[in-house]
């Protein structure tokens, strides 16, 4: 291989390699939280947790590889273009043809590769992950019920503990309360002291030791049954494997030789979804090569954006691509073009364009009008826009002191802004198109309108910005403090005195006022904009329209050891329809009384829930005690109103700081599990700052990495961020199963990061 070849095969391959990276990173981030709660739990052993980890990647490349082989070609080669090495192999007689050569190696590599994974390994490790999480789904349950929280998620069934502990990978329940309601009118309540829960086929088992089981008709209540019980065993079916489907394996978990034989066999109803996933599998891989041919022309003519053309050009590409892509495909779904047509259009496409751009290449240069105004001129016109040459510019005025702000200042903070600017808006526009295409299929599915899609991207972005912010500066302090090193700068500024603690001031000043400023956002406006873009989300994915009161509750805990059923509520009017309650003693959790009326309503006069048409019964242990009908009572311990019924169901997200620490305080009067939203209340105050912190963190690292240029720096920031992510999920779900204190779990990680940071800061030559 000669030098030139190595060389190309160099610049191209790391670019892709890190390309590759990056948007794995921002696709498979979305499952870390998932895979934190089980090793958290420990609800899943270690093995099945790597495991899991390492069944998702093989899908997460299917889209990624492709998108690394378009990053690496068109960075790699704008910056060489940019540097006028393609100038110089021109005037040595390197052509287009031998560029393309070359590059094709890098092409067919990944194409290989990505074939590989599409056909074998992706198929078998969705099929995999499907039969594990079914494995685990048992298990997992057990470990999803909180203490003093209705869990609602099983057949037939509501459960609600008053204690739930972990005891060698076994879940240990403590005072159960079990409803079972499968049938109308009839409700069979199972209490415990205790239950030791262990996973099986079909569910998992309750050993339940020292309770009863009460069960009645509520239209016969004369027929009362108690039967009490040392110890004994029962089932619990989560509803996701209460059906379990035969002969019925998802497209995406089919081998490949098995979907061809489907997709040929005669008079198959799905032989048309069959033939789909079989040429996407090849279609994916495919483009690999498409790519290279339009990425070539196209990063050979980036001659004067660099690298920023190369990342600009990568994210107009990727969304014409998957836009075409996700058209062809939701046409031939439904059947208004052939399976192979469909799939293959973004390919034949960008194939023809490739092949025009490489004729014209050839011919004469492309200009693509990416110059370094575009880019590096963002940060003059900044702050020059309204000033005019022959103005007359005032002294620049001194604040504070003699010292702050210098010019220096000026120089620093223009060059992390502009760096800022472009980075930040980079990846909120890559963020917005992976939701694209994410709900590419159900909007042309469900056809909400182009409005309502548009709307959605628009109220998503401020959310996206608030979560992307912290990278960006971290991001943004990397490639400012490298470029400044690389080009020696702040070896001047050490030789004039200024040490790199008074040259960072102005980053971390603007650093402070923008996590004020993701503080203010998200007190703000990004409540009203979750709510918003929540609510067109469920438009496009064609869900009935949702509402934030919950009037179906049907168990809900009272505020003097009692539990409410009800079938019916109709919170305009403050009526219960066949409504039960249950009261408690609260050593021995057996039930004291039981109420059942076919009708409540709230008499404003009397204050008081108004009961008609129904009886109560009494108990004594397990014996019982009295018996009565009534055709109107009230009952002046049930003195709960009627505001107290209509809890609202928020997203910690759709409120703020005081309105979800108002909501977790209603809550947890109810019996609602308030664990994750502690957590999610102190993670208002942490997560902003963050960004200072992310700050103080990069100013080491981009002095040791300065002069190995930019893509060191935005693989350490890449390292930064997986790390801190881990850390942060891992916290977070320590403190949703009360393993940590909330406000330990959400401000474990800026701790461990500010010190880490500060340690390192000041161990840096300044």
């Amino acid at each position: 291989m000669r030098i030139l070849t190595r060389y190309i095969l160099k610049e191209v391959l790391s670019h892709g390699l890190l390309g590759t990276g990056v948007f794995t990173f921002v696709i498979f981030m979305r499952e870390l939280s998932r895979i934190l709660e089980l090793v958290v739990r420990n609800s899943a052993p270690v093995p099945s947790v790597a495991q899991i980890f390492f069944l998702i990647l093989p899908q997460t490349f299917t889209f990624t590889i492709p998108m690394g082989v378009l990053v690496g070609i068109l960075i790699g080669l704008s910056r060489m273009s940019a540097d006028s090495e393609v100038t110089a192999m021109r005037a040595a007689g390197v052509g287009v043809g031998r560029i393309l050569k070359i590059v094709a190696v890098f092409g067919i590599i990944a194409w290989l590769l990505a074939l590989a994974n599409n056909l074998l390994v992706a198929p078998r490790s969705a099929a995999a992950l499907a039969e594990m999480q079914k494995s685990l789904a048992a298990s997992q349950a057990s470990f999803e019920v909180q203490p003093r929280v209705f869990y609602e998620d099983f057949k037939n069934s509501v459960v609600y503990v008053q204690d739930a502990t972990t005891a060698s990978g076994t879940a240990v329940w403590k005072k159960v309360f079990r409803a079972e309601t499968g049938t109308p009118g009839l409700v069979k309540i199972t209490l415990a002291e205790q239950a030791i829960v262990s996973g099986g086929q079909g569910g998992f088992r309750l050993h339940l030791v020292n309770g009863g089981v009460h069960e009645v008709n509520v239209n016969t209540p004369d027929q009362y049954s108690i039967t009490t019980f040392a110890e004994t065993d029962t089932v619990l079916t989560p509803p996701q494997i209460q059906k379990p489907v035969q002969d019925v394996v998802p497209v995406k978990q089919m081998p490949t030789s098995e979907l061809l034989a489907l997709a040929r066999a005669p008079g198959k109803d799905q032989s048309r979804n069959y033939w789909i996933e079989f040429n996407t599998r090849l279609a994916f891989p495919s483009s690999c090569l498409v790519l290279v041919l339009i990425g070539i022309p196209l990063g050979l003519s980036s001659k004067k954006g660099g690298k920023g053309a190369g990342f600009v050009l990568t994210i107009i590409l990727v969304f014409i691509y998957y836009f075409i892509l996700s058209t062809g495909l939701s046409l031939a779904k439904s059947g208004k073009l052939s399976p192979v047509a469909g799939v293959w259009l973004a390919n034949v496409v960008f194939t023809l364009v490739g092949f025009l751009l490489l004729w014209r290449v050839d011919k004469m240069p492309i200009e693509l009008g990416f110059n370094q105004a575009f880019f590096s001129g963002i940060r003059g016109r900044m702050f020059n826009r309204f000033q005019k040459k022959d103005e007359w510019v005032a002294p620049r005025q001194r604040f504070f002191r003699q010292r702050f702000p210098l010019i220096l200042d000026d120089y620093v903070l223009r060059s992390f802004l502009g760096n800022l600017t472009i980075i930040l808006a980079g990846l909120v526009v890559l963020l917005l198109i992976f939701t694209f295409f994410e709900l590419l299929s159900d909007f042309f599915r469900n056809k909400p309108g182009w409005l309502t899609l548009g709307s959605y991207l628009l109220n998503v972005s401020p959310a996206m910005l608030y979560q992307v912010t912290p990278l960006a500066v971290l991001l943004a302090v990397l490639v400012t403090l490298g470029q400044m090193q690389k080009s020696n700068e702040l070896t001047a500024m050490k030789a004039t005195g200024i040490s790199i603690y008074r040259a960072i001031v102005p980053v971390l000043i603007t650093a402070g006022v923008l996590a004020v400023g993701l503080f203010a956002l998200e007190q703000s406006y990004l409540p009203y904009a979750n709510k918003r873009q929540e609510t067109l989300r469920n438009s496009i994915k064609g869900r009935p329209a949702q509402t934030y009161l919950r009037p179906d509750r049907k168990w809900i805990s009272g505020q003097n050891n009692n539990i409410y059923y009800y079938e019916f509520h109709d919170p305009d009017r403050d009526v219960f329809g066949s409504i039960s309650v249950f009261e408690f003693d609260p050593q021995t959790f057996q039930i004291t009384r039981r109420i059942y009326a076919a009708r409540a309503h709230w008499d404003e006069g009397l204050q008081q829930w108004v009961f008609s048409q129904g009886w109560q019964r009494t108990f004594r242990g397990a014996a019982f005690e009295d018996f009565h009908r009534f055709p109107v009572s009230t009952f002046a311990e049930l003195n709960e109103p009627p505001v107290y019924f209509k809890k609202e169901v928020h997203q910690s997200s759709e409120m703020s700081y005081a309105e979800l620490s108002a909501y977790i305080g209603e809550l947890q009067q109810s019996g609602f599990d308030v664990v994750r939203l502690r957590v999610q209340l102190y993670k208002k105050l942490a997560y902003p700052l963050i960004t200072i912190v992310m700050a103080v963190l990069a100013v080491p690292f981009a002095l040791s990495a300065g002069r190995r240029g930019p893509l060191t720096g935005v693989a350490i920031a890449l390292l930064i961020a997986v790390c801190y992510l881990i850390t942060s999920g891992l916290f977070e779900a320590m403190g949703n199963i009360n393993q940590l204190p909330p406000a330990l779990a959400a401000w474990s990680p800026d701790a461990i990061f500010a010190l880490a940071g500060a340690y390192m800061v000041l161990k840096t030559p300044s």
